[in-house]
Formats: C-alpha cells, sequence, structure tokens
C-alpha cells in the first residue's frame, strides 16, 4: 500500500510510518517543517513539506495522488492557542479530506478524540472545549463525504510500552492507551473493511489487536 499520513511527524504518526514501513508499505509523512524530514526518514518513510494551514486541496491531492489510504493524525497540539484549534484540528482535517475525494483516495482514517460528541459537557476548561468542537466538527464534516472513512478516537494518551491489547468499540467508556497501541490498531486499520462507516473508541483492554480488528 502506499499511506498518506497528515501530521507526519507526531507522535503516533512516526510510530504508525515504522510499522507500515517495516510489512513493506510506501508512507509518506506531511510536514510543515523541512527539520523534521529527517525523523521521517529515520521511521522508514519520505516526508513531503507542505503546510494544511495555507495550502489548497489541489496542492494536498497531488501528495495523495496514487495514495490507497490517507490517514489525518495531525493537531495543533499543546500550547497552539485557540484559533489554531480551530485552523488545524477541524479546518485542516475537512482540507485534508477534500483533497482525499480530488486525488480518488477512497479509504480514509481520521484520528478524533475522545468525548469530541459531549464537548459542551464534558469540562469547563475553555480551550479543551473549543479544541473537542474543533474535533467534532471534523468528524461531521468527513461523516458527509463519500469517502470509506473511519473515525478512531483515542483515550487518553501515554508513552508506556505498548501491550497489543486494547479494547476497541464503538463506545468503551473512559480509559487511557498506549501510543504505541494506537499506531498498531491505526496500521490494522488501513486493511479492516468492517470499520468503513463506523467511528470507533480505542483504550487499553485484555484484547490483543489483531482479535480486535477482527471482531469488527
Amino acid at each position: 500500500m502506499r499511506v498518506v499520513i497528515a501530521g507526519g511527524h507526531g507522535q503516533i504518526a512516526l510510530r504508525l510510518t515504522k510499522l507500515l514501513s517495516g510489512d513493506g508499505h510506501e508512507v509518506v509523512g506531511l510536514v510543515r517543517n523541512p527539520d523534521h524530514e529527517a525523523d521521517i526518514a529515520a521511521a522508514g518513510g519520505q516526508a513531503a513539506v507542505l503546510d494544511l494551514e495555507q495550502a489548497d486541496a489541489s496542492a494536498v491531492a497531488k501528495v495523495l495522488a496514487g495514495a490507497d489510504v490517507a490517514i489525518f493524525s495531525a493537531g495543533a497540539g499543546p500550547g497552539s492557542g485557540n484559533a489554531r484549534k480551530d485552523t488545524v484540528d477541524r479546518g485542516a482535517a475537512a482540507l485534508f479530506a477534500e483533497a482525499a475525494q480530488q486525488a480518488g483516495v477512497r479509504r480514509h482514517i481520521q484520528v478524533g478524540s475522545m468525548g469530541a460528541d459531549r464537548a459542551n459537557s464534558l469540562t469547563d476548561d475553555e480551550t479543551f472545549t473549543i479544541y473537542l468542537k474543533a474535533k467534532w466538527a471534523a468528524e461531521e464534516d468527513l461523516r458527509s463525504r463519500d469517502l470509506d472513512w473511519t473515525v478512531l478516537r483515542p483515550g487518553g494518551l501515554t508513552n508506556d510500552p505498548g501491550t497489543g491489547k486494547v479494547y476497541l468499540a464503538d463506545k468503551t467508556g473512559n480509559g487511557r492507551v498506549t501510543r504505541d497501541d494506537v499506531a498498531l490498531v491505526l496500521a490494522g486499520l488501513c486493511d479492516t473493511p468492517a470499520a468503513i462507516g463506523r467511528t470507533l473508541e480505542l483504550i487499553a483492554g485484555e484484547t490483543p489487536v489483531s482479535e480486535a480488528l477482527n471482531s469488527l
């Protein structure tokens, strides 16, 4: 497969690049900063330097041309300010999905956030609420498109070593999950037709990832 990952320098994306390239797939990571190219190459991928806050859909579609899977794993990140929660977590996600349609890349996986559907009731933190609302708007945009989409909402992310065991379901309840295991699930979702058209939640559990994917 040829897989294009938006947010290619993210912690999950670099893990995912290493997994996919190790299995013989071609991985392209979209990054804004050319200084990040070396890290993507070290993970076995190739970088495409493109700012999703500035580019138009046709420019992104050129990078996506010929891809089998498009994965949106970008985010404005902590300390980025409320405005960029909208321009990245919502706007860039919508742009990436629009570009995928233009390029004819049907399989589309978007990394969301646990609680996106409960943004107004989940927290009194204004910045976090804006972030969740942006993630929810990105999900709603993707669900409206003619793509073979999947939204994956991980729980609280940790850098603990992956266990290879998870709880993956339409609703899981709150929990935490390692970035290693999120990457492992994303790699499996690339070729899991049963996940198409579904919004899935992911936390740590007792089910091996392959079994969790097969049970969908």
